[in-house]
């Protein structure tokens, strides 16, 4: 069985799109709940909450992605956006790195991770 990447700004806009959804739940509870006054504001508002949050989500990962690597993957020759040391392709999936010292090795999102105790930096030079 093959491990499904996914890519991470494709991760974080699904969420966003997720809180929205999550937001429209809540909120249609709150309908059912109209008899009682004060639960069906708390479920609005809870449910307007979620829509905020996800209304900055987006835009924080729109950032993100502005100042995201583009590259070509070597897969399905897509362009594509790179977050991090290792990232999965938007398109097809593929493990990518640009990192020469991870090329070859498992696909793993701990190389991401400052803490992860076999990088070397620039800095260690």
């Amino acid at each position: 069985m093959a491990l499904n990447y996914s890519n991470k700004i494709n991760r974080i806009r699904t969420f966003a799109l997720s809180l929205i959804f999550i937001g429209f739940g809540v909120m249609y509870i709150g309908i059912w709940l109209k008899e009682i006054e004060w639960l069906m504001v708390i479920f609005f508002i809870l449910g307007m909450l979620c829509i905020v949050f996800s209304t900055v989500v987006y835009f924080w990962i729109g950032m993100l992605s502005t100042r995201a690597v583009q590259i070509v993957c070597p897969s399905c020759e897509k362009p594509t956006k790179m977050l991090g040391r290792v990232d999965a392709c938007m398109h097809c999936k593929q493990p990518l790195t640009l990192d020469q010292n991870l090329a070859g090795k498992d696909f793993d999102e701990k190389y991401n991770s400052k803490k992860y105790k076999g990088s070397t930096t620039l800095d260690e030079k």
